[in-house]
């Protein structure tokens, strides 16, 4: 068999093989998706109007069901590359340790003998995304605070204005101090507004920072 056949046969089998990093992929978005819709199943769904506290978790529970359909055609079909299947530590750490943070600061949590602090959205979201942003290792500190502060104010809107769900907005004495006299819906929308704000002035500042890199580049 000549180099030629053998090139032509191997990259057959290659572009024929299982990509095994896609299909386990795959099969932690589907497990994922299963434990959610499971451990939500009894929790009161509602309706468009009146959303119960289940809707939401089954919601994405099948989103993410969804989203790992194409990831496991693409593994069959050996789209993807056909490599070993490799295991980090860091991603799944991060992000369930960015999901407990959140968790146990968003709302005061009680415990014996001690609680966790009520941060509210407006600093328990940033820092959990900022926390589980990292679990990838080409994560910059810059965009995911720009991230941060753009999908915080769209939660708030979100959960706490359109769907009407009481969220901690802030630390309770920060809102007792400065928003004392305001409602909860009136210091939903200013701190919405504020960090929304803040994203786009953090935007605009890293594109200047980024446009004068080069031309210092040029220069030296």
């Amino acid at each position: 068999m000549t180099d030629v056949a053998r090139g032509a046969l191997g990259s057959r089998k290659q572009a024929g093989a299982v990509s095994r990093k896609e299909l386990g992929a795959a099969a932690i978005l589907i497990a994922l998706a299963v434990l959610g819709f499971a451990l939500s199943s009894e929790l009161p769904r509602g309706t468009l109007r009146s959303v119960g506290a289940g809707m939401l978790p089954q919601a994405l529970s099948v989103l993410l069901g969804l989203c790992a359909i194409p990831i496991l055609l693409g593994a069959l079909r050996g789209a993807g590359e056909p490599g070993e299947l490799t295991f980090s530590l860091r991603g799944p750490a991060l992000v369930l340790s960015a999901t407990a943070l959140f968790a146990l600061t968003i709302k005061s949590s009680h415990f014996e003998g001690w609680s966790t602090p009520e941060l509210g959205l407006v600093v328990a979201g940033p820092l959990a995304i900022v926390i589980g942003g990292y679990a990838s290792p080409e994560a910059r500190l810059r965009p995911l605070v720009t991230l941060a502060l753009f999908l915080t104010p769209f939660s708030l809107v979100l959960f706490g204005d359109l769907l009407n769900l009481p969220i901690p907005i802030m630390p309770r004495y920060v809102q007792e101090v400065l928003l004392a006299g305001w409602s909860y819906r009136g210091a939903l929308r200013l701190a919405a507004a504020l960090m929304a704000g803040a994203g786009v002035l953090v935007l605009l500042v890293g594109r200047r920072v980024s446009a004068k890199v080069p031309t210092a580049t040029k220069g030296g």
